[in-house]
């Protein structure tokens, strides 16, 4: 019994102390970092025509602005948009709403800056100016390198159509 019993425990620590090295996968990290490295900041510049006073345009851009997921977004689909992206995946939406406040919003909206009222305080005003807003939701990394806001744009989460439906909607008076 106390040869069975030392024979199970040496064969036991056998296989604890093989070298298992040649069946672990070890994928090269900087591989893995480069291609998840975001490309360098952008300016873009607004096309022509870009933000307007299109009711439908301005549905665009708030049912982006208020909702995630194409397949589970809250009501209907403006029309102009799709639920599905080109590879027919549930389009990705801006959920915005998750750090900014606006008229109507259903999220969180206290880690970026309060858009309620954007048009009377910072358009009518002009502190800012569309190409301002067009910019700072492609790529908002031009004036604020260690920003949280996602990179729109430059990663291709969205069309430069549908920053310009974003826009107008923040923009356009409520």
């Amino acid at each position: 019994m106390k040869k069975g019993l030392t024979s199970t425990l040496l064969l036991g620590i056998s296989l604890f102390a093989a070298d298992y090295s040649s069946v672990i996968e070890s994928p090269n990290a900087s591989k893995i970092i480069e291609k998840d490295l975001l490309a360098p900041a952008k300016v873009f510049t607004m096309p022509d025509g870009c933000i307007t006073t299109d009711p439908k345009a301005i549905a665009r851009g708030k049912y982006i602005f208020h909702n995630l997921n194409g397949e589970d977004s809250k009501g209907p689909l403006p029309e102009g948009l799709s639920q599905v992206d080109e590879k027919g995946k549930p389009k990705q939406y801006g959920n915005c709403v998750a750090c900014h406040n606006i008229e109507e919003a259903k999220g969180a909206g206290n880690i970026g800056p309060d858009l309620t009222k954007y048009h009377e305080n910072m358009m009518a005003t002009k502190v800012r100016d569309n190409q301002f807003v067009y910019q700072k939701i492609s790529d908002a990394r031009i004036d604020n390198p260690t920003t949280h806001m996602t990179i729109n744009q430059t990663t291709g989460l969205f069309t430069p159509r549908e920053i310009c439906d974003i826009a107008s909607y923040i923009v356009s008076p409520k």
